[in-house]
């Protein structure tokens, strides 16, 4: 079965066209618009948008009013008009257009052959370097809901949205985006799921980043693609230069983005994914309604046949200097709230499960960091490693050797003969290495660190579970499950590396050579052993690659994607890594387990939201532990 079967709407593809400019000179613009025209239709391309009075330039000053330059900019439509035939690509141009006895500075939408309407702009700078208050009308006072082009009646105002197959979008015009009351914002409440701006922007020193937050926040606050098409320095620069920065924002993330004052290339395309807009909206109860007046059919879209860019294998990580923030954020996030559960329980003691593996140290770093800040000795917290059969030297060894280094109290409890004990009273064979006898294990631990806790007095114990393993029940219940609270409740596996490597970088050497080889140690929940073998298990290899399962629980918790989508996009992210059967393999095994290990998180001790993707039960994910699923036809093959 082949992946883009399942991808038919889920995206609609969007781009900026940014042409090289001949002031006044309407013929050569037009040629222009349409080589950008073809090249964004060989790119599937569904929804196109070029700047603001595109066919002329937006500096062409008092030339613009000339009956001679209005007559051609119509030819100019003509011909795009024209060229536009037979394909299903609907293209936003922008020139300006007298209706009755105004001037309308405007962006008129060409579909297949066709004029399907006409939006004027609304706000009109005349401050600073803007004058169009004195060539163009605003069409607040305007009687005419039609404009008459080549003898047709074409839709004309700014109550339109525009429909390529189930996907509405609007245009409002450059400064309809900068000022408090947007146009976009009654058409998004309309239904607009994208936004399209033509615009001329000057460049300004600091302009660009305030101009890219605008349309990212824009497009966060409406939930919707945002569209933003800017013409460049081939404009007069007589006064001003500029700026050729197009953006494409999706639901607040930019997407693509041509810099301000770069000359290529000139046209930038992303896929908006309708899905993910939808459901966000339907997630937000607050997102209101309101009744367009008009929506005008532009025919079906072009339907994605494979994601446009780099689907990333870590939605989890952001890139660059992003991620240093990030980490920095979720650390502060994770000690803020243990620190508060500090204070407000009373407590002035910690008692923490330490194994030498990645997630009882990250909650140990921040263990650390919470209590320093609250000027209490580390010496009150307490690291108990347990080893048993199956501990590995090289976990007990960093495990004591980190505590140590950190300068908080280790202490070693072997529980071989707890754990033998509990077995012989269950008359089970402790040869038989079954989840009986490793859920001893895991919950004989436990035991201690409670009664630890106990003992010492004033004392929580800290939960090291991350969010990977409550998504897939890979966590004993009433056992390394429970805890008084747990700062890694909500961060995934793959992120957890990344933080740990991060604290790394700020140690003393010692303690960073510890660090950096416990990140290198793989992941184990050392239970069972091989007679004769130093190896213990590979939790990779009996349950999945981490990469993979995190991948597949963004998608599915953040978005609540489809099976069908995630294996799209887990192909188009992993083909180079991964073969389709063991992306189709892995991803059953996610949602088979997340289904029905539901009744572990529903149990989940407090913890911390760091992200967008949460599993506690109070917050985000509330899921009945006996929901009813079946497997997708096309998984159920893996199961066989």
């Amino acid at each position: 079965m082949d992946a883009n079967d399942f991808i038919t709407n889920s995206y609609c593809r969007v781009a900026t066209a940014c042409p090289q400019v001949a002031i006044g000179d309407v013929a050569t613009n037009a040629k222009r618009h349409i080589s950008l025209i073809d090249e964004a239709i060989k790119n599937g391309v569904s929804i196109l948008t070029f700047p603001e009075l595109s066919l002329c330039g937006y500096t062409i000053g008092d030339m613009v009013s000339r009956k001679d330059l209005l007559e051609a900019c119509l030819e100019g439509l003509n011909a795009i008009v024209e060229h536009s035939k037979n394909h299903q690509i609907n293209i936003i141009v922008g020139l300006p257009l007298q209706v009755g006895n105004n001037l309308y500075n405007c962006a008129v939408l060409v579909s297949n052959g066709a004029i399907k309407g006409c939006v004027p702009k609304v706000n009109l700078p005349a401050y600073k370097e803007f004058y169009e208050k004195r060539w163009f009308a605003s069409p607040v006072h305007t009687m005419s809901d039609h404009v008459v082009i080549n003898s047709k009646q074409i839709p004309f105002g700014t109550d339109i949205l525009f429909a390529t197959g189930d996907v509405l979008f609007g245009v409002e015009i450059c400064e309809d985006l900068w000022i408090a009351d947007s146009p976009s914002i009654r058409l998004a409440a309309a239904g607009a799921l994208i936004i399209c701006n033509p615009s001329a922007s000057p460049e300004l020193v600091g302009k660009s980043n305030y101009r890219k937050d605008l349309v990212r926040i824009q497009s966060a606050k409406l939930v919707a693609g945002y569209v933003y098409a800017s013409c460049d320095e081939s404009e007069s620069t007589t006064d001003i230069v500029m700026s050729g920065h197009c953006i494409i924002a999706d639901n607040g993330t930019i997407t693509a983005e041509r810099g301000a004052l770069q000359n290529e290339p000139r046209l930038q395309i992303a896929d908006i994914d309708i899905d993910h807009l939808l459901y966000d909206r339907r997630k937000d109860t607050n997102y209101h309604n309101i009744t367009a007046t008009r929506v005008v059919d532009c025919g079906n879209r072009e339907q994605v046949k494979n994601k446009y860019g780099q689907v990333s294998k870590t939605p989890f990580l952001p890139n660059g200097n992003n991620l240093t923030d990030a980490i920095e954020t979720i650390v502060a996030i994770q000690s803020a709230g243990l620190r508060s559960r500090i204070q407000n329980s009373h407590s002035t003691n910690l008692v923490i499960g330490l194994s030498g593996g990645l997630d009882s140290t990250l909650a140990l770093l921040v263990a650390i960091k919470a209590f320093d800040d609250l000027g209490l000795p580390r010496t009150n917290i307490t690291a108990l490693t347990m080893p048993a059969n199956a501990s590995s030297k090289r976990t007990q060894t960093n495990a004591t050797k980190l505590a140590t280094a950190l300068g908080v109290i280790s202490e070693v409890i072997p529980i071989r003969a707890i754990v033998a004990q509990e077995l012989s009273a269950l008359k089970h064979d402790p040869s038989t290495q079954d989840i009986t006898y490793e859920n001893v294990q895991a919950r004989a631990r436990t035991a201690l660190l409670f009664n630890k806790a106990n003992q010492i007095g004033q004392c929580l114990v800290l939960g090291t579970g991350d969010l990977s393993e409550l998504a897939l029940g890979w966590c004993t219940y009433n056992g390394d499950h429970m805890s008084s609270y747990n700062v890694n409740a909500s961060v995934p596996k793959t992120l957890v590396k990344s933080i740990v490597q991060y604290f790394a970088h700020s140690q003393p050497e010692d303690v960073a050579t510890i660090l950096n080889d416990i990140v290198d140690t793989p992941i184990s929940p050392e239970l069972t052993k091989q007679k004769g073998s130093s190896l213990s298990q590979e939790t990779e290899q009996l349950v999945g690659p981490y990469v993979l399962h995190d991948f597949f629980m963004y998608y599915f918790v953040r978005w609540q994607d489809s099976a069908e989508k995630i294996y799209f996009l887990a192909r188009e992210a992993f083909s180079e890594t991964y073969s389709d059967d063991e992306i189709k393999k892995w991803l059953t095994v996610f949602l088979l387990r997340f289904h029905q290990q539901q009744f572990k998180r529903s149990a989940l001790p407090d913890g911390p939201k760091i992200g967008s993707v949460s599993l506690s039960p109070r917050g985000d994910w509330r899921m009945p532990s006996d929901y009813q699923y079946t497997l997708p036809v096309f998984l159920q093959e893996s199961v066989k």
